[in-house]
């Protein structure tokens, strides 16, 4: 794809296992040669998913040189055709590459495990995000290694790094709109993160991937400000939508990969107050101290302030998990009023048994999949083009594409956890109470197998 020119003696390459070579520029160099970026090769950009997908040891290192590189392929290709009409500048393609770079560096141990299920439990009402760190990371960065970037520049590249659907900062941006939808782009989901990750993620995981992000790459225009693409590419662009829900149902939210989760932020919880694992969240300096060797040093710690978390490692290592029990989908008519459901509503639903549950005994989850815009089509965002000769972007109706495309577009699945194996029996049962209770009938589709249930029994007789 089209570069500007430039001197090869000032770029490094090195290959890279989903994009091949990938060339670093010098200012680039200056953030990836300190050792706050090169924590990054710390972090797993799966968390603890290695543990049920043995090929998941990819790290954040490596994602966030394909999303460096993806990002200065998206706007060279724009510039290529376009970049006299928009008035693309190398100001302009050094912020786009340098955001798509240092876009998770703010990143914390287990990425999102850390983000969405620890730190609420230990610093509940405090909204930290990770996008905030990694513009705090990228000043922390600038000031302690002396970086040479202009003052513009730096603000431009942490506008790019906050312009999801969460952040307003490309809603503030009064000109070059479309710059915003490249890394992360808060008006369609469509953006290079998610091309990268959905690659990258699947060889991992060795489950192959039916989505094509060259094709867009290829296709994709300006029109108004914003990045349009063929209306050819209506099912590529559903592709990716249904690509990435189906990663997260079969991969980020496996039953096993959730039942570790559950059992390492415990640990954490229980380990924080001891080590103050979430005390450096606001100040860059310490924080980028922090990536997923945590666990061993829990594991392979004398202290015994932290010995039941060292032996909820412990059993993770050995395999003796939580154990799952059984799930169910919400049903579409009580989605929009839906409230999480909670140990102590499964544990009022027993009835009398040779056991009395604990809450402590307990763990639920409500895991969310949708197709990036909640239980609305993410495809009515997008606009379209039908040429390149025509100056009209329009949206496409779904239902003058195919009738074979999802007329819902989101699933939440409510999960259930034994914490000990010998209440199996228990839980389950409280469980379906629980469905019958609430719904009139079992929503799970089918019973706790009995060979799990067994189990229960032969601890309950040893003991």
């Amino acid at each position: 794809m089209a570069n500007d020119f430039q001197d090869r003696r000032n770029l490094k390459l090195v290959r890279d296992n989903v994009h091949g070579i990938v060339y670093l520029e010098q200012l680039s160099l200056n953030f990836i040669d300190t050792e706050q970026f090169q924590r990054l090769r710390d972090l797993k950009q799966l968390g603890l998913t290695s543990m049920v997908y043995p090929g998941a040891v990819h790290s954040r290192f490596e994602h966030s040189l394909g999303v460096y590189w993806l990002a200065g392929e998206a706007i060279n290709k724009i510039k290529t055709y376009q970049g006299q009409e928009l008035g693309i500048d190398s100001f302009d393609v050094k912020t786009v590459k340098l955001a798509g770079l240092l876009h998770d560096i703010g990143h914390g141990p287990f990425s999102h495990m850390f983000e969405s299920a620890f730190l609420p439990r230990v610093h509940s009402g405090d909204k930290w995000s990770h996008e905030d760190m990694s513009v705090k990371m990228i000043d922390y960065i600038v000031d302690e290694h002396h970086i040479d970037i202009d003052s513009e520049e730096l603000k431009r590249v942490k506008d790019l790094i906050l312009a999801s659907s969460k952040h307003v900062a490309q809603n503030a941006a009064t000109e070059k709109r479309f710059l915003y939808d490249i890394v992360a782009n808060g008006r369609t989901g469509i953006d290079v993160d998610k091309f990268d990750y959905i690659e990258r993620d699947s060889r991992a995981c060795g489950i192959g991937c039916n989505f094509h992000f060259e094709r867009l790459m290829e296709t994709m225009r300006v029109m108004e400000d914003e990045i349009c693409y063929r209306a050819s590419e209506y099912l590529t662009i559903n592709k990716l939508f249904m690509t990435r829900a189906d990663l997260h149902r079969t991969v980020y939210t496996h039953a096993k990969v959730k039942a570790i989760e559950l059992m390492a932020v415990d640990a954490l919880c229980k380990a924080n107050a001891e080590l103050g694992i979430a005390d450096s969240i606001h100040k860059p300096s310490e924080f980028w101290k922090l990536d997923d060797s945590i666990l061993k040093k829990i594991e392979t710690s004398d202290n015994p302030e932290l010995k039941e978390a060292k032996d909820l490692i412990l059993r993770i290592r050995r395999r003796d998990l939580y154990q799952f029990i059984n799930e169910f989908t919400v049903p579409k008519d009580r989605l929009h009023n839906f409230n999480d459901i909670t140990a102590k509503d499964i544990i009022c639903s027993q009835k009398a048994g040779n056991v009395t549950l604990q809450e402590e005994d307990v763990a639920v989850i409500t895991v969310k999949i949708d197709l990036t815009n909640d239980r609305n089509n993410p495809l009515e965002r997008v606009h379209f083009f039908n040429d390149y000769e025509s100056t009209d972007k329009f949206p496409i109706p779904v239902d003058r594409v195919s009738h074979l495309l999802p007329a819902f577009y989101q699933d939440k699945i409510v999960r259930v956890y034994s914490k000990k194996p010998n209440l199996v029996a228990a839980v389950a049962d409280a469980f379906e109470n629980y469905q019958r209770k609430t719904y009139g009938r079992t929503a799970q589709v089918h019973s706790t197998p009995e060979k799990k249930r067994k189990r229960t029994a032969r601890s309950l007789a040893l003991q």
